[in-house]
């Protein structure tokens, strides 16, 4: 989420040609810090054993939602009395001139942001923190879970539309000083896509819970097809874009059908293209993601893989693929801009996402076919269990994919060590320059205005209006036909709710204090 903030702080400055109001950065910074630290607190002190989820009735220490609700409230505080201040000032002195993409796109990443934060804060403040705090004794587990995925699917778009932005107007500047975006329209069609359709889907996790109406998990499952549209239109533009490029500095292969590609720069260190093996590895890692996230969408088929690894197999496709390795990418470049040096090691950066996606590959696919095949289960302490051949539980079935995945994971963690080797040495390296906020953006080939595909109110209201119809009923389910009983909280060392366990120890000092009352009697 930081880095994200600060990606979106460079393109809204390098676009708009607008500064930064620094004390809103500060303030920003400082609500995220803090609340980060907060939460990490009780996570690393074992107050916080909730996992990303943080499904009651587990309930963790009330710093940790606090925390959470710090950084995700710290991250808006730049959009809103920042960025769309700037936004004004710019059209105001730019008024024939549509929005730059780059900020067009920024700008739907934290409406959608902004739009899915809502449940989950309502989640936090009026449910999770409440009961840690002991003002509630009880609480409705499958409301929480409502809210929560109504805010904890849509995040990963958050998350993704960064590396998209940078799909759109770096990547065709990397590949060549000629290279342009295919169509700019398409792009912003995109973006307007993953606004609409991001939202009502997060039924799609809760198939198998009770209580809620079949129809809406459906709706939610055909609603989370419709965020594979933008993503194909991403694909088609993209790789548009690449053979654009390609053929704008090789003019010898404008009749060439595929053998343009052998002429991408997979392995180049001059200028900026060392980044293409980022987003290369990134996208081939997204293209298996895409695929095996329709699995999870699907109503019937998810019931197969629900609660087995091949969950996070999928997962780690698509945030530890494009997401991360685009992410590691701009922050190498933007260090060495902002500190005035070159980037130290290419050769060692180049290598790095290709280290990651084997890794990625073998871990994923031992995680995934592990989890189709023999069920390996996700969210299981299987080291001491299932996979311990002195636990009367154990599975030799599942010890090849769980080694298999350790040699993934050692593979991801050469991948890393290279790229934090290149990172270390650029940003402890002496200045050489004046240090520059510079964005290799490109310019768009196909730049037809469209006023529809420029009017982000209209399609921000529509966004809304849908995800409010869509979740309505769900909402009543969870809270008023489908539980029939609130549930109290669970202690992070016992299985068993608190409610409980005070009753136990209640009844146990009852028959200590019996113990002692004998023993007086007798003597």
């Amino acid at each position: 989420t930081i880095f994200i903030v600060g990606f979106s702080n460079a393109i809204v400055m390098y676009a708009l040609k607008k500064p930064l109001r620094e004390k809103v950065q500060w303030i920003a910074l400082g609500m995220m810090v803090i609340g980060t630290l907060m939460a990490a607190w009780a996570m690393f002190t074992g107050k916080a054993t909730v996992l990303y989820t943080f499904y009651p009735p587990l309930i963790a220490h009330w710093t940790f939602y606090l925390g959470a609700v710090l950084l995700v409230l710290g991250s808006l505080v730049p959009f809103f009395f920042d960025w769309i201040p700037s936004a004004i000032e710019w059209k105001r002195e730019n008024p024939d001139q549509k929005l730059p993409l780059a900020v067009f796109g920024i700008f739907v990443n934290f409406i959608l942001w902004t739009i899915m934060i809502i449940p989950v804060a309502v989640e936090i403040l009026f449910q999770l923190l409440p009961l840690s705090l002991g003002l509630v004794d009880e609480i409705n587990p499958l409301l929480a879970r409502t809210l929560f995925w109504f805010f904890g699917h849509p995040v990963v778009y958050f998350w993704l539309l960064p590396a998209y932005v940078a799909l759109y107007t770096i990547l065709p500047k990397i590949v060549s000083e000629k290279g342009k975006l295919y169509s700019d329209p398409a792009a912003r069609l995109a973006f307007i896509l993953f606004l609409i359709f991001s939202l009502p889907v997060g039924l799609h996790h809760q198939f198998t819970d009770p209580g809620i109406t079949n129809t809406w998990k459906l709706i939610h499952a055909l609603f989370t097809f419709g965020v594979a549209l933008p993503s194909m239109i991403t694909a088609f533009t993209v790789a548009a874009s690449l053979e654009y490029s390609v053929k704008a500095e090789h003019p010898e292969l404008k009749n060439s059908k595929f053998y343009w590609w052998t002429f991408l720069p997979y392995m180049r260190l001059e200028g900026n293209k060392w980044m293409f093996s980022y987003f290369f590895a990134g996208l081939v890692l997204f293209f298996f993601g895409g695929i095996t996230g329709i699995v999870n969408a699907s109503y019937n088929v998810n019931l197969v893989v629900h609660n087995t690894a091949y969950v996070p197999g999928h997962f780690h496709t698509t945030v530890g693929g494009l997401i991360l390795l685009v992410f590691f990418a701009l922050a190498l470049y933007l260090v060495s801009k902002l500190r005035g040096t070159e980037v130290k090691f290419k050769g060692l950066a180049v290598l790095a996402p290709y280290f990651w996606m084997q890794g990625m590959f073998m871990f994923s696919y031992a995680m995934m076919v592990g989890g189709v095949i023999t069920g390996f289960p996700r969210r299981t302490n299987t080291g001491i269990t299932y996979l311990n051949p002195d636990s009367p539980l154990y599975r030799p079935e599942w010890v090849g994919y769980a080694q298999l995945s350790v040699v993934g994971g050692i593979l991801l963690g050469i991948g890393f060590l290279l790229f934090f080797i290149s990172l270390m040495a650029t940003l402890l390296a002496p200045k050489v320059r004046e240090s520059v906020l510079e964005l290799p953006f490109a310019e768009a080939y196909h730049d037809a205005p469209v006023p529809l595909l420029n009017n982000l109110k209209t399609w921000t209201v529509a966004a809304i209006i849908l995800a409010v119809l869509s979740y309505i009923p769900p909402l009543y389910d969870a809270a008023v036909r489908g539980v029939f009983f609130n549930s109290p909280a669970y202690n992070e060392k016992f299985p068993m709710p608190l409610k409980q366990l005070q009753g136990v120890e209640k009844n146990t000092q009852e028959k200590e204090l019996s113990k002692v009352d004998k023993e007086v009697v007798q003597r």
